[in-house]
């Protein structure tokens, strides 16, 4: 988080944690720049009508993706011992050893094992071989994003730019605060692109911003303070005033007024960006341009998923590091069996992923749900191995279940999305699957991250089994390209909501599937249940014939999920019962399967993955799905009845 201040006394704080005479500086009315005079701040009557001055605090939170967690490795990340340019970044850059090698190439000496560290780098590389005498920062800080692949929310600072401070986003969240006790020059800010005007650079290299697109102060001499930050949550108890900023946004802070640029503008893409009010409880915070927080966190999934992964596989060297589990590794190898233990939505995920675990482990894996776990008295030995998958980290049978394990001497893994919470603290051993907070009570980018998390700790159990590499090979490259995927399901969001205005007044509901998706299903009828309050069990294809089969019939909904797997021709035996009874199923099947789409009554087309992952691509429609037939039967979506985040009772 970063906290600007025009006007008044304030402490200022640069990337070294030192107080900067060269980064923070004062401004008297005619644009002249004088140095920090530390006999102003003894007395804190200053007078406005003489002189205008600048703060600028920077600091940063954020857990080493590349390097240990220490002093050198964290950020700020600088350009060099002088401080020329200081950087804080969220995200992760893929092509860092790329531009690491051209800067090295170059004489640039690296300090850290951080990916950012290329980027301030990167800037003073610009900023010395730079074709004009004066060039904007903001300029720099475009020609620098457009060599930057990955994902990243940025804030420069730069003793060559004293007053200014430039920030950017790509696939990473950042939002502006604006606090001010008087009146500002507008309430939405006009975006400025490429070959429009941005004033002239002076001598020291200070933006002259146009009055006309930028926000400040109507009287020039009143204090505007800008707060950077990736969560609304971070800055609501110093303003409730926001500009969310959009992907490839820039924004410049000069002269105490902040304007917002970009390179490139898009067919249809909004010119402004406005200033929003936000209400103080967490849900509206967080909910954005979204209907309810469910959709927003269904639509977060790329992201979600992304983030997951971030960190923890090497996608150049093929390697996958859980850095919580590493060093219990080999205990775990040891042990006899895998029980993995979890509820509801969690015991989904816990039964998406034995096959896979199965197979990548060589070890016999046990799913259990908590509650019926503690109610059979299920033996425990101390060369077992017990997952406890949990959102909260706090659900109570999942917790009790953690007691007996650890009484019988199991070694304990935590699998959560809540740092400090009493599964987290009180296993052995875990994964954070950071998926950021999710405050739909209905489960969702938990679940696919939860997914992605077990995957992971299959194929790092699997690195040195020789048999295994071919397949490890292809799931790491579906974890590579299932970001961009999710996003094409998402894109199907008008065609589900079609197929949901057919279903939405419905009593009952069949999800049908075998195989990897078997737990997909469950899945899926969970959230129907959940929030649409409607009637929908999750069947077991290859269960059918046992008594399923009598529900079938011209009036009953049927979603059948047929993937290109080793289940296929099974799924298309149980498809062939379903419609020689009249069934009219909706399947969601893969995009170069005609023999299904041929059968069906609607079809719902995804892309194809390798087998173990496809669940995760199959789920999205139908956490699509339960949300337009709760909206559409006129249900409260983030605040089910009878339901609660996390279940802390029995």
């Amino acid at each position: 988080m970063c906290f600007w201040q025009q006007g008044g006394p304030s402490i200022a704080v640069d990337g070294t944690g030192k107080n900067d005479k060269q980064s923070i500086c004062l401004f008297k009315k005619k644009g002249k720049v004088k140095a920090l005079d530390e006999e102003l701040y003894k007395n804190d009557a200053i007078d406005l009508e003489m002189e205008m001055d600048t703060h600028f605090g920077i600091a940063h939170t954020r857990w080493a993706t590349h390097g240990e967690p220490n002093a050198v490795n964290s950020h700020p990340q600088r350009s060099d011992k002088h401080n020329e340019f200081v950087v804080i970044h969220n995200g992760i850059i893929t092509n860092y050893k790329e531009l690491k090698a051209l800067l090295i190439s170059k004489g640039y000496e690296f300090e850290s094992e951080t990916d950012t560290e290329v980027i301030p780098k990167l800037i003073k590389y610009l900023y010395d071989n730079r074709e004009r005498d004066y060039m904007s920062f903001s300029t720099l800080v475009e020609r620098v994003i457009k060599q930057l692949e990955g994902s990243f929310a940025l804030v420069f600072k730069s003793v060559h730019f004293p007053g200014e401070a430039v920030v950017t986003r790509r696939g990473s969240p950042l939002l502006i605060g604006v606090r001010s006790q008087y009146k500002l020059s507008t309430e939405e800010i006009t975006i400025q692109y490429n070959g429009d005007s941005r004033g002239v650079q002076s001598k020291n290299y200070i933006n002259k911003v146009d009055n006309s697109n930028a926000l400040h102060s109507v009287n020039d001499r009143m204090a505007v303070e800008f707060y950077f930050a990736s969560d609304a949550s971070a800055i609501i108890e110093h303003t409730n005033k926001v500009i969310y900023l959009e992907d490839d946004d820039m924004a410049a802070v000069a002269e105490g007024k902040l304007s917002l640029h970009r390179m490139n503008r898009s067919a249809g893409e909004d010119p402004v960006r406005v200033i929003q009010t936000l209400q103080m409880e967490l849900h509206q915070i967080m909910k954005g341009n979204f209907k309810a927080f469910m959709q927003k966190e269904i639509f977060e999934q790329p992201e979600s998923i992304f983030n997951t992964m971030r960190g923890r596989i090497c996608f150049d060297t093929n390697t996958v590091v859980l850095g919580g589990l590493k060093d219990h590794l080999k205990e775990i190898k040891r042990c006899r069996r895998l029980i993995i233990i979890g509820c509801g939505t969690s015991f989904h995920a816990g039964l998406a992923t034995r096959q896979i675990l199965e197979e990548l482990t060589e070890l016999p894996v046990m799913v259990e749900l908590a509650s019926d776990f503690l109610d059979r008295t299920t033996p425990v030995y101390r060369d077992d191995v017990c997952f406890f998958i949990s959102q909260s980290g706090e659900t109570a049978d999942t917790l009790m279940a953690l007691q007996y394990c650890k009484q019988n001497g199991a070694l304990t893994v935590g699998v959560t999305n809540t740092v400090g919470s009493s599964i987290s603290r009180e296993t052995t051993c875990g994964v954070h699957i950071n998926a950021g907070p999710e405050i739909g009570v209905a489960s969702t980018k938990a679940y696919t991250s939860q997914f992605v998390s077990l995957v992971m700790f299959g194929l790092m159990m699997s690195e040195d089994r020789l048999s295994l590499q071919k397949r490890r090979l292809e799931i790491i490259d579906g974890l590579r390209r299932l970001p961009e995927m999710v996003k094409e399901v998402l894109a199907l969001d008008n065609h589900i909501k079609s197929i949901a205005d057919e279903l939405y007044r419905q009593k009952s509901l069949l999800v049908m599937g075998r195989g990897y998706n078997y737990a997909t299903c469950l899945e899926g009828a969970l959230k129907i249940k959940e929030i649409t309050y409607m009637h929908s069990e999750g069947i077991l294809a290859g269960e059918l014939k046992h008594g399923p089969l009598a529900l079938i019939d011209h009036n009953m909904p049927v979603i059948m999920v047929i993937m290109r797997d080793s289940c296929y021709t099974k799924c298309h035996n149980a498809l062939q019962q379903v419609t020689a009874r009249q069934g009219r199923p909706i399947i969601l099947c893969c995009r170069d399967d005609p023999e299904s789409s041929k059968m069906a009554y609607k079809t719902i087309e995804l892309p194809h993955t390798v087998d173990c992952l496809q669940g995760i691509l199959c789920v999205i429609p139908m956490q699509i799905m339960s949300f337009h037939l709760a909206v559409l039967r006129g249900y409260d979506v983030d605040y089910p009845r009878n339901l609660a985040k996390s279940v802390t009772v029995e």
